[in-house]
């Protein structure tokens, strides 16, 4: 029972998830009848809450980890600029922030193309093989990567990051980018991220990403919305960071903060050594 209880809930993409019965029992694997069973328990303990429109997580489950009111500020301030994205551009928005090496993911909106990737809320990952992990990572002193892992670093597909030496090159090239992080391939084969940091005066908090699938030149295209929403959520947690920008641009639409010519010469570096 507890086993596919954590199933059910590992189904749900984050606290705005809404499901119907058929979404959870194909998530999920199990029997129609199993889930039903076990999500009517789930609704009369306040795991889980059931509307006409399906299931979304309960009280309880929205609880869990409460009492860590940071990341609960960071969830708060990033999720209506995570939707935007996704709603702009048709990718995967990822919030996660940074625990002993690992990106641990705060929240994911994305619609269908999320069920295809492997990340959840509540999860965790190597922040090297990610744009987000990689943004915050190129934030720290170099001796604070170096804690976090071995000299060999696992590798997810062909493309991760092999070592700590190309990983220290990858995370310079970051930072010429002024913390712009791309990966493609690194942790999942065919999808492909950009990612920046989220920052308070101290330093990285969090990252957010767009992810989907490999396609030439897109991940350029959409850079600069990524690289926008992290300052306004900055601004937002730390107002002596400045004042969020009050509208927001199209992803089609030009910018002038971010001209094609700064765009080229920011993404010139964007292939590791390591391919």
């Amino acid at each position: 029972m507890v086993e596919r209880m954590t199933l059910i809930l590992d189904a749900f993409d984050g606290a705005g998830s809404r499901l119907t019965l058929e979404e959870v029992a194909c998530r999920t694997g199990l029997p129609r009848s199993t889930v039903h069973r076990i999500l009517d328990q789930m609704v009369r303990l306040e795991w889980v809450d059931h509307a006409s429109f399906g299931y979304c997580l309960g009280r309880r489950a929205k609880s869990l980890g409460a009492h860590d009111s940071g990341q609960s500020r960071i969830r708060e301030a990033a999720a209506p600029l995570l939707h935007e994205l996704h709603l702009q551009t048709g990718m995967v928005a990822h919030l996660a922030t940074l625990d002993r090496g690992d990106c641990v993911y705060l929240d994911k909106v994305g619609g269908q193309l999320a069920a295809t990737l492997t990340s959840r809320v509540g999860g965790r990952v190597p922040a090297y093989i990610t744009a987000c992990g990689k943004a915050i990572l190129a934030g720290l002193e170099p001796e604070q990567v170096d804690a976090f892992y071995g000299t060999h670093l696992m590798r997810r597909t062909e493309r991760t990051i092999p070592d700590l030496a190309t990983l220290h090159q990858e995370l310079g090239r970051i930072r010429q980018r002024h913390g712009l992080a791309f990966e493609t391939g690194e942790a999942m084969n065919g999808m492909a991220c950009v990612g920046a940091a989220v920052r308070s005066p101290g330093g990285p908090v969090a990252g957010i990403s767009l992810c989907g699938p490999a396609r030439p030149g897109h991940l350029e295209r959409v850079a600069p919305l990524v690289a926008d929403a992290a300052r306004d959520i900055s601004r937002i947690l730390h107002p002596e960071l400045g004042t969020p920008r009050r509208s927001r641009r199209a992803v089609a639409e030009p910018t002038q903060s971010w001209s094609p010519q700064a765009m080229e010469r920011l993404v010139a570096t964007q292939s590791g050594q390591w391919m």
